[in-house]
């Protein structure tokens, strides 16, 4: 390394995101890029190089270490045998592509050369060519789940039905983590729930004789969720929540074609659950149906869950709170014994 003291230059690494498409990149890191005076990558195949290529910028494929790096920033000769001339010179610009995994050997020399105070180093920056947008780690799911699917001896061979216990059982833990306010919890079983969707939707692509992808699920919900907020992407208006409701329930009866108020409600939920949602089709419909005359728990359950929805309260939360409770209770007189 020269002993005078050359002008230190400037190093950039220039990162992207690997979940944003090649060439996508800021207007700061072209700008960087064209006025560099030499960029460098060592990986041929780095994804950005063919849209490099094609604005005219020209890479040099070799890895320098740190103090080839530095040296060539103050205008000296490169070990690597780089352009530049000798002696001291005015300070170059010098923009490193780093691989997809980061190239650990460089930075950490550049931080020992920066820390040891026997060299002048040239400015380092850190610039991002592009950022994640957001939902962008749902990408990083997908992948990981296509991989798992794959090569791991359990995943390989769930099926859809052997999958649906989880579903039911996970979406139990989430309404849990909810109740429990611990944001922590929640998190977690949002992701879990998260999971389901994306497991099932890499088996259904599998399919031989009706495929389809986590993109067609995505898609189907996405006109879906247009198609019935027509006050949010349409010309109609709602002003209250209530009307919003109408919006939702008057266009999913035109697209359904049900024949009754009580078609699609799942017959497998918990009957609170079950017995809220039909009175709560029943009192949106305006219709006056009599509760069943009957003996017995089930009938005096039903009369009180139906008056709950009317209420405006859930009843199987109610009851989940009441139970919570009653939990507690137990507990504290077992601490008692």
């Amino acid at each position: 390394m020269s002993t005078e003291a050359p002008a230190a230059g400037r190093i950039v690494l220039l990162t992207a995101s690997h979940r944003v498409a090649p060439g996508l990149l800021s207007w700061p890191a072209w700008q960087t890029l064209h006025a560099a005076d030499r960029v460098v990558c060592a990986d041929e195949a780095h994804p950005q190089l063919p849209y490099l290529r094609e604005a005219g910028i020209t890479v040099e494929h070799t890895a320098l270490t740190a103090e080839e790096l530095v040296d060539a920033c103050a205008g000296s000769t490169s070990r690597a045998g780089g352009a530049g001339a000798e002696g001291p010179g005015e300070g170059r610009t010098i923009v490193v592509l780093p691989s997809g995994e980061g190239d650990r050997a460089l930075t950490d020399g550049l931080a020992r050369l920066a820390g040891s105070g026997r060299v002048q180093m040239p400015d380092l920056e850190l610039l991002p060519g592009s950022y994640d947008l957001p939902g962008a780690r749902l990408l990083d799911l997908v992948q990981v789940m296509d991989r798992i699917r794959r090569e791991c001896p359990w995943s390989s061979q769930q099926t859809h039905e052997g999958l649906a216990k989880y579903g039911i059982e996970e979406a139990y833990e989430l309404v849990e983590a909810i109740e429990d306010g611990d944001r922590d919890e929640l998190r977690e079983e949002l992701g879990d729930v998260l999971l389901q969707v994306v497991f099932h939707a890499a088996i259904a692509q599998e399919d031989e004789a009706e495929p389809f992808s986590i993109d067609d699920v995505a898609g189907t919900i996405v006109e879906k969720l247009i198609h019935r907020h027509p006050h949010v992407f349409g010309d109609a208006t709602a002003e209250t929540p209530e009307e919003v409701r109408e919006h939702w329930l008057r266009t999913k009866a035109i697209e359904k074609q049900r024949d009754s108020v009580t078609d699609g409600i799942p017959l497998g939920q918990p009957g609170l659950a079950l017995a809220a949602k039909l009175a709560s089709r029943v009192r949106t419909a305006g219709l006056e149906v009599p509760l069943p005359a009957g003996e017995g728990i089930g009938y005096a359950l039903l009369a009180l869950a139906v008056r709950a929805e009317a209420n405006g309260e859930d009843p199987e939360a109610a009851l989940r709170a009441a139970a919570r409770a009653y939990r507690d209770a137990v507990r504290a007189a077992e601490g008692q014994e």
